[in-house]
């Protein structure tokens, strides 16, 4: 399946579905905590992102890793930081928000989806050319594992922080991570 076949489903009504190198890939929907942790990271992060950028959940991102006739890659990611002209361009031209849209991927994980967001989402973000990515692992003590771009290398993990995270980049930042759950 191309992305554009996958875009023209529209909603699914089971769970929420993925696209990895043209396949569907099924999901169960979530339980309560990460859920509660995304959204209260999406409120931290609102109070502290630049005018250009939005804080958005939940939503198909287009990795672009193939040409548009060929099987593609399309994740959601549990919370993207997107460039508001990348939202504009969805609402005036349609489809789905672009990997270069992208500036930061948050997934938060679950004990289905260790595997998943640690190496195949992780290496696909990478050579989508999302310059940030974050794991939350809500096993205790709750954490936020930070990475950036570092060339051909991929991703460069920084410490993971169980406390507050504060950062520069993609922007000035700082995550009290103790207060993502409870």
């Amino acid at each position: 399946m191309t992305v554009a076949q996958y875009a023209a489903l529209g909603e699914t009504e089971d769970g929420y579905t993925e696209l990895v190198n043209g396949r569907l890939i099924m999901s169960p929907s979530a339980i309560p905590e990460h859920n509660m942790a995304h959204l209260k990271l999406a409120v931290q992060l609102l109070n502290q992102i630049p005018d250009d950028l939005e804080v958005v959940q939940d939503t198909d991102v287009d990795l672009e890793l193939a040409q548009p006739d060929r099987p593609g890659y399309v994740r959601r990611p549990d919370l993207i930081v997107v460039k508001r002209s990348g939202l504009k361009r969805r609402q005036a031209d349609g489809g789905l928000i672009r990997a270069a849209e992208v500036v930061l991927a948050v997934e938060v994980m679950s004990p289905s989806s260790r595997n998943t967001d640690y190496r195949a989402k992780r290496d696909e973000y990478a050579w989508a050319g999302i310059p940030f990515y974050w794991i939350i692992d809500l096993d205790e003590p709750i954490s936020l594992a930070p990475m950036h771009l570092a060339g051909a290398f991929g991703y460069q993990e920084g410490p993971a922080e169980t406390r507050i995270y504060e950062a520069t980049e993609p922007f000035p930042l700082k995550i009290q991570v103790d207060r993502l759950i409870g």
